[in-house]
Parts: C-alpha cells; structure tokens; sequence
C-alpha cells in the first residue's frame, strides 16, 4: 500500500531548492494544482521544471513563476503567459523549447530508461543548431536526450490504495509518462477507492511508479472564456 498524505505541504515538504520537477497536465488541464499550490506556499526556489507549458499568470506554474521559483523551464508552449513571456525577455528565466511530440518522447524516453534517440522533428530549424545530427536511410535526424526529473507532480482521476491509476480524457496527456520519468512521483487523485474497485483493463499508471498519494477536489478553472 502506498502513503497517503493527509495535506499538500507534506506532500511537497521533501522537495528542496534546485530540485528537477515534471509537471503533468495540459494548460490547465490535468494539473497537480494543489501540490503546485503547495510549493508556491513553501517558497522553494532555483527549479528546473519539465512541463508542456507554464498554465496562467494566477494558476498552477503561474504561481511559482510570480514568486520567481523556477530558474529554468523545458516547455513545447509558453504563449498564454505574460509573466513568463516577461521574464524571458528580461533574461530572468531560462527557457528551452521543444517540438511538442520531441518533448513527449523524451519524457517517455527517460522513464523508460533510454538515454538519447534520434527524431526528425526540428532539423533545419534553430532547434538544431549545435546538436548531433545523422542521416538513416537518406534522411537527416537530430538527437534528442531522454529526460528525468528527482520528483513528478502529476494528476489524476482515480487510484486505488497501492497506487493504480486511471485518468479523465485528455488529462491523460503528459501525466502518466511523468509519472514513469521522475524518482519519486507524488500523484494528487480526486478519488481514492480500495485495491479491486479498478478494473485492470483501466488502469494506465501501474501503482509500481508511484510512490506518494494525496486526495485533493480541482476547482477545474477555465483558461480561455469565450462567451457569444
């Protein structure tokens, strides 16, 4: 059976300065907001976070970019943020972007214990400059390193006491891959259900990837309101 922590600040209390953190969720989608919450409370800074993209100003990442906790950010998206558009610009962040697929593929590659590979996504692009490149059956391919992180905070929709998870629709995303990719992986659920409630053929995340549960309600906040 796996820990279940009874708040978010002793959820996150173990993660220091200078940590390595994957982030799961798309925009506001499936986001650990309450372990994100946390951290910003904690004030823990000098973060290196691995995430599709930095959410909003006043959510999620958002926060812990308006306290200035993260020094380095490896996205594929930062266009809905000022702040981090601000901070980029004023060289107070250090930002690495890359093909959204590429990223994915890299995450996946770090948790499945692959330390490089090669993909065609970017060559002749600036992406490239100053990477390896070969060329396999005539076409040219650059090489992408697999990526790890010392803690994953992912979301999702259901886990039993030892650690299955199951997710809800596109949160599904980015979550489980970091959750295979970090050292420890701290998974906030909405519901918690007893070992045998979850169908097998459901589960996505085997409990054997995670090694900290908390249960905490989303607000489910809107990123972009478009009214008629």
């Amino acid at each position: 059976m796996k820990e279940i922590i009874p708040t978010f600040a002793e959820a996150v209390q173990d993660i220091p300065d200078g940590a390595t953190l994957m982030v799961g969720g798309f925009g506001l989608v499936g986001i650990p907001e309450g372990l994100l919450l946390a951290l910003a409370e904690r004030g823990v800074r000098n973060l290196t976070v691995i995430s599709n993209n930095c959410g909003v100003d006043d959510w999620g990442l958002g926060l812990l970019l308006r306290n200035k906790q993260i020094s380095k950010i490896i996205a594929s998206y930062v266009g809905e943020n000022k702040e981090f558009e601000r901070q980029v610009l004023n060289g107070e962040i250090e930002a690495e972007l890359v093909p959204q697929g590429t990223l994915a593929e890299r995450i996946r590659a770090g948790g499945a214990g692959i330390p490089a590979f090669y993909t065609p996504a970017g060559v002749g692009t600036p992406h490239a400059d100053g990477r390896e490149t070969r060329t396999f059956n005539g076409k040219e391919y650059v090489l992408e390193h697999g990526l790890f992180a010392d803690f994953s905070l992912i979301r999702a929709y259901r886990s039993d006491r030892m650690g299955n998870l199951t997710y809800n629709k596109t949160a599904r995303n980015f979550n489980p891959m970091m959750a295979a990719a970090g050292r420890v992986t701290i998974a906030e659920v909405e519901h918690l259900v007893e070992v045998g409630e979850l169908d097998p053929e459901s589960i996505v995340t085997p409990g054997i990837y995670v090694q900290k549960l908390i249960v905490g309600v989303q607000e489910k906040r809107i990123e972009r309101l478009t009214t008629a």
